[in-house]
């Protein structure tokens, strides 16, 4: 129940229309009611006597002494406003009012009906769009970390899915909540008004109803929460196959991929049925005790007719009609808690994200920062990931001045991108600190702090967009003279320009329409034209071929030009002008110098290095 009341939260804001909403609701049950109480004045005027006509008022003769007073009187003075208003000369005039009431009644019961609906549909549509934002926004402020533990498909599935599950419940809670409950109060007060004891007879079956929705309900929580989990499973899978279909032809796996999906969707399959077999069984079962109750209901109530003890045909048929109302109500009550326990199952696995607070957040009192004047120290440094694996930097220490270019050099997984990653603090240090001017980067705020930073990785990120857009993420409407000019310093003009639209032409989904040079040397336009004072390249060269590489590296140059540079390179010729070199190895910074310096140590890792480069 607790994670039902989270959702309702989500509501609130949208308290004017589910006002209205419910006005209109209670409304249509009104008029609901009042089109089937009219049937008792229609079949008395069509088949009964004058006297009849006039002097049967079934609300006050059967009313039971213990309703209070008022309500009696209440009764008798709208029964009898109706008598005279209806009945006040011949019975086909008394038909013609009738019938005008009637129309009237289900006219604006439809108009009512129609007006709730709209209003509880821009209740639920609103709160499912903020629910769905909400959670989205969240996962910007989650650490790199995160990320690296969860599929990129299970997020997809929890922010699509997911809230579609959860928007039933909204939808179920505020129209058959409160529609359903109002619908059965009137039809129940106007079978009570007609007979109590014919009522009371017909919700005998109640609590055995309850009973079975309660334990269909547990069941079908349960059930929700794996149903979720595997089209998680089924979007994580096509998300990766969509993503290396190139892999997959390569490699000819084309029927190897289609088992393994089709083997996720045949359990989806049956998880599916299991639930459905199980959602499914209140409503007959709730329908079938009903019967049973109606069928005794009518015997009983017909054998009262007959020998006229206390209860016309005309009244006989409208209680029937008024308790035969019920029975749909109820029915989608019966459902109500299975959407509710299958929402609140997919609902958990979002608030597993929304409540997953962010490792990375600015410290109280964080001051902001718009330059960088002096040099960037790395004090006493110590990193290992969250899940306890061995530690990744072990006692960094190194300065890096302004303007200056750092190299960063190493075997695979030495540690060289992660203590380029400390920077901007898409980590934290787990020991030690970043210094910035002094002033330790956990002190910064992090906004401010990677303004001042450009970075150009390996795998190059680009969008779906136009390649302006690319190049100017971010900053909106910008110049296009100031995006052609960070185009030419990244060597990336001339291609540009011999597409058929130029700088408007989309890119594709990871910018796969263009090759590996083009995309980086865009990434690159991208970190110019936000003229950062830090640059950070990571293996940025290492994937291209020999021409595009020679493009990239002019670029690269061009950027380096008064800028504080970290370099991650394993091609050492890219790194030759740098000036300083630091080689990595399991964490450790065991050489440090210039290129000419580290060529010169017979036996030191870079020697190794640049013997296996250039052996010819």
């Amino acid at each position: 129940m607790s994670t039902y009341i989270k959702i309702l939260h989500f509501v609130k804001p949208y308290w004017k229309h589910l006002l209205i909403s419910v006005i209109c609701t209670v409304l249509f049950a009104l008029l609901n009611g009042a089109s089937i109480y009219l049937t008792i004045p229609l079949l008395n005027t069509l088949f009964g006597s004058s006297e009849q006509i006039v002097s049967q008022t079934p609300a006050v003769q059967n009313t039971t002494s213990f309703l209070p007073e008022w309500i009696i009187q209440f009764e008798k003075d709208i029964t009898n406003a109706f008598n005279r208003f209806v009945f006040g000369r011949s019975k086909v005039d008394a038909l013609f009012k009738i019938c005008l009431l009637v129309l009237s009644t289900f006219v604006l019961k439809n108009i009512f009906g129609y007006l709730q609906a709209y209003f509880l549909s821009y209740v639920d549509q609103g709160s499912t769009k903020d629910f769905r934002d909400r959670a989205y926004e969240h996962l910007h402020q989650l650490p790199m970390s995160y990320f690296k533990q969860e599929r990129v498909g299970n997020l997809i599935s929890r922010i699509t899915n997911d809230v579609n599950v959860v928007q039933a419940a909204i939808s179920a809670t505020f129209l058959n909540m409160i529609r359903e409950p109002l619908t059965i109060l009137v039809f129940v007060g106007i079978a009570l008004s007609i007979s109590w004891k014919l009522t009371l007879l017909a919700f005998i079956v109640l609590p055995f109803s309850m009973l079975i929705i309660s334990w269909i309900g547990v069941k079908l929580r349960k059930q929700s929460s794996i149903i979720q989990a595997k089209m998680a499973d089924i979007t994580s899978i096509l998300q990766e196959t969509i993503s290396g279909v190139k892999i997959v032809k390569a490699f000819g796996m084309e029927d190897y991929e289609n088992k393994k999906f089709k083997k996720e969707t045949n359990n989806f399959f049956r998880l599916m049925l299991k639930i459905t077999r199980i959602r499914n069984a209140s409503s007959p079962v709730t329908e079938i005790l009903s019967v049973i109750v109606g069928a005794v209901i009518i015997y009983y109530g017909g054998v009262l007719v007959l020998r006229h003890e206390g209860l016309n045909a005309a009244e006989f048929i409208t209680l029937l009609l008024a308790i035969f109302q019920t029975m749909p109500p109820i029915k989608e009550l019966s459902q109500v808690n299975n959407r509710i326990q299958e929402s609140s199952a997919a609902a958990d696995r979002i608030f597993e994200i929304l409540e997953t607070k962010p490792a990375i957040v600015d410290s109280p009192g964080a001051t902001g920062i718009n330059y960088f004047r002096h040099e960037i120290n790395f004090d006493h440094l110590y990193f290992h990931y969250d899940d306890g694996e061995e530690t990744v930097l072990s006692d960094i220490n190194f300065s890096v001045k302004k303007g200056e270019i750092l190299a960063l050099v190493g075997p695979s997984g030495g540690g060289k991108s992660t203590l380029v990653d400390l920077i901007p603090r898409f980590y934290d240090p787990s020991a030690g600190r970043i210094l910035i001017d002094g002033q330790d980067t956990k002190n910064i705020k992090i906004q401010d702090l990677r303004s001042l930073m450009g970075i150009v990785t390996q795998e190059t990120i680009l969008f779906n967009e136009s390649i302006k857009s690319n190049i100017a993420y971010g900053l909106g409407d910008y110049p296009e003279e100031k995006i052609i000019e960070a185009a030419k310093a990244a060597n990336a003009h001339n291609f540009i320009m011999e597409l058929q639209e130029g700088y408007d032409t989309v890119i594709g989904e990871r910018g796969l329409k263009l090759s590996g040079g083009q995309r980086q040397r865009i990434s690159i336009a991208r970190a110019i034209l936000k003229n950062p004072e830090i640059m950070i390249f990571d293996e940025a060269t290492s994937a291209l071929d020999n021409e595009s590489e020679l493009l990239v590296q002019e670029a690269i140059e061009r950027m380096m030009v008064n800028r504080t540079t970290f370099v991650i390179a394993h091609r050492l010729s890219t790194i030759r002008n740098a000036s300083r070199i630091l080689v990595l190895d399991k964490g450790n910074i065991i050489q440090t110098g210039t290129h000419d310096e580290l060529i010169q140590d017979a036996g030191g890792l870079y020697r190794k290095f640049y013997e296996m480069q250039f052996r010819d």
